[in-house]
């Protein structure tokens, strides 16, 4: 893909058809990395993703980071930007229980962190983080479910997916979400699986080795589910349609000229 090295060298210069491209690579490194899911209902929220191995003989890598005994965070992009923003956001929930003693607000952790990848896109010697974060959490108005993007943008869903090969996920959950508010704990937590299914290859299923899920609980607090209890939910998968499963999600076409993104490596992600 064409790369215009006359403005994709720093985050401050916009190139002629109104873009910055260094902020579209990191979204790019976003849609390319691992696919993490969140969905909730009036009582809970889960978290749900795919944990990728870089060979057969290396570690699933953990893509679902504890923050606090009320949120977590599942990431899609780069995990090093990743970690650097779970670090912040620990210390500012340790913060901010140590001042008010009593944890902090999603909403407003949330919006700290925009105002942070925010700030990476106001000067020419930094970059924007490659990573996009699924916030997971629990507070005084109930269970919640935002997105954070590399541009520092926000919002908050009922149902979410991002990375690679999510759109079918989104697809699924856009046909289910209406049920998602009455739904019990189990079907709720199935509902998570039965997306994060439409995310994978035909020829790599969901197994308790490649799939993590956190379920975060409005009175119980954060938990993630062990193998016993993954194995039973993966035993009640449907069967996959070949029809529903895209090779790879559609590329976003490019606009305002020829300036288009190029391809990031995400062997991190």
């Amino acid at each position: 893909m064409f790369r215009n090295q006359q403005y994709d060298m720093d985050c401050i210069t916009w190139s002629p058809g109104g873009r910055i491209l260094q902020v579209e690579y990191a979204m790019e490194a976003v849609k390319q990395g691992t696919p993490v899911l969140a969905l909730k209902s009036k009582t809970h929220v889960v978290l749900a993703s795919f944990k990728r191995a870089q060979s057969e003989l290396a570690e699933h890598q953990q893509k679902i980071f504890k923050i606090d005994d009320h949120m977590s965070i599942g990431i899609a992009g780069l995990t090093a930007d990743a970690r650097v923003l779970a670090d912040y956001m620990r210390n500012e929930c340790l913060n901010h229980r140590y001042v008010y003693d009593a944890p902090m607000n999603v909403g407003r952790l949330v919006t700290q962190i925009g105002d942070k990848s925010q700030q990476k896109t106001q000067n020419s010697s930094k970059r924007p983080y490659g990573v996009g974060l699924l916030v997971a959490g629990v507070d005084e108005k109930g269970p919640h479910v935002f997105e954070t993007c590399p541009s520092g943008n926000f919002f908050e869903y009922h149902a979410m997916a991002i990375g690679g090969r999510s759109t079918s996920a989104k697809t699924y959950m856009e046909k289910h979400f209406d049920k998602f508010p009455g739904c019990s704990l189990e079907e709720l937590l199935q509902y998570g699986v039965e997306a994060m299914n439409k995310t994978t290859a035909s020829d790599t299923p969901l197994t308790v080795k490649n799939t993590q899920l956190v379920v975060i609980g409005v009175a119980d607090g954060s938990k993630t589910l062990s193998d016993e209890e993954l194995q039973k939910y993966i035993d009640k998968l449907e069967k996959k349609d070949p029809a529903d499963d895209p090779m790879e999600d559609p590329a976003p076409p490019a606009a305002g000229g020829g300036d288009a993104p190029a391809p990031m490596d995400t062997t991190g992600s």
